[in-house]
Formats: structure tokens, C-alpha cells, sequence
């Protein structure tokens, strides 16, 4: 939610500092004349008390994205890099989420019959998930092979990293079929 709206407010702050730039612009070159400038500012002072309230308002609020777009733009980022810590006598080891889902493609990629695989990792509290998805090419049994999966990705995974993995969850997306070659005679 929190990054739906920083995107929202990054792009309202976008258009209005463009609006002010082409506004700027034209006004450097003159093809809006000096004096309709002057007098779009001078409107702004004379006495239209609503016009100043909205710009103090807009003004404010400009300022207020400003310094929650600067302040993302300056916070560390500790969601992207998630890692699995674990300590032992010598001392810390950081193992990336990124890490085990390429140690459990690794594992069920050496599988026949496998397209198109990706891996996705949640940490509960007796080990990790593993959810595999793919697509297979439908030559054979998809309950055997999934289950082998299971077992190659969570032996590889506990043997590699040393963490207990809770269950390995396979999702076949689709069955694709081999283009059929048809043998041209003349």
C-alpha cells in the first residue's frame, strides 16, 4: 500500500514540476509574453484572497512530497536484500532468499520435462516454504515427477544450506505439447 502511494505522489509531483518547467521554459524564451506573466503574478497578489490560500495550500503540500520523496530516496532499502541469519561458534552466516530459490531451480531443473521454472521462498517457523512453479511437457506421470522434485529440492536445499525446509509445494501451470514435425516428401 505504502508504495502505491509514493508511487501516486511521484507522479503528481512529476507532472506539476514539468507543468512549472514548460511554464519556465516558455516564459525564457519568450513566447508567453513578459507581460501576461507579470500580470498571471500580479493576479495572484491583488485581491483574490482565495487564489493565495490555494497556492499556500499547494505550495505546502509540494513541499510535504518533497521531503517524503527525498526521504525514500535516502532510507535504506532493507526490504529488497531479505536474508536467512544464522550463527554459529565462529560467527554469522547471512544466506539470501535469492540464493536458496537458485539452489532449489538448480535442484529441480535436473528434471526431464521441466519449462519454464521459478521458485518462491517463505521462512515459517519450522523451516522454509518452497513453493516450485512450472510447465511440463506432458510425457510423464505428473504425480511421480512432482514428487521427485519435492525430494531433490528439499534434500539440495538442506544439504547446501543447512536449513530445515518445511515443505516443497510443486504447481504445474500447464502441460506443453512438442511441435509435431511432419516429414516433407516430393
Amino acid at each position: 500500500m505504502v508504495r502505491v502511494i509514493d508511487k501516486l505522489l511521484l507522479f503528481v509531483y512529476s507532472i506539476v514540476i514539468g507543468a512549472a518547467s514548460i511554464a519556465l521554459f516558455c516564459i525564457s524564451l519568450q513566447w508567453i509574453p513578459e507581460q501576461t506573466a507579470a500580470d498571471a503574478v500580479s493576479q495572484f497578489y491583488d485581491d483574490v484572497q482565495w487564489i493565495q490560500v490555494v497556492g499556500a495550500v499547494v505550495g505546502v503540500v509540494l513541499f510535504l512530497i518533497s521531503l517524503r520523496l527525498f526521504y525514500i530516496s535516502v532510507k535504506r532499502s532493507g526490504g529488497t536484500s531479505q536474508s536467512i541469519d544464522q550463527r554459529n561458534e565462529f560467527g554469522d552466516i547471512r544466506i539470501s532468499m535469492e540464493t536458496v530459490e537458485n539452489l532449489a531451480l538448480k535442484a529441480a531443473s535436473k528434471h526431464r520435462g521441466l519449462k519454464d521454472l521459478r521458485a518462491r521462498i517463505r521462512i515459517s517457523e519450522a523451516g522454509l516454504d518452497i513453493v516450485i512453479r512450472t510447465v511440463v511437457d506432458g510425457d510423464s506421470s505428473i504425480p511421480a515427477l512432482t514428487e521427485e522434485i519435492q525430494r531433490s529440492v528439499k534434500g539440495h536445499v538442506e544439504e547446501i544450506t543447512g536449513i530445515p525446509v518445511a515443505g516443497v509445494s510443486v504447481y504445474v501451470a500447464n502441460v506443453v505439447q512438442a511441435p509435431a514435425f511432419k516429414s516433407r516428401v516430393e
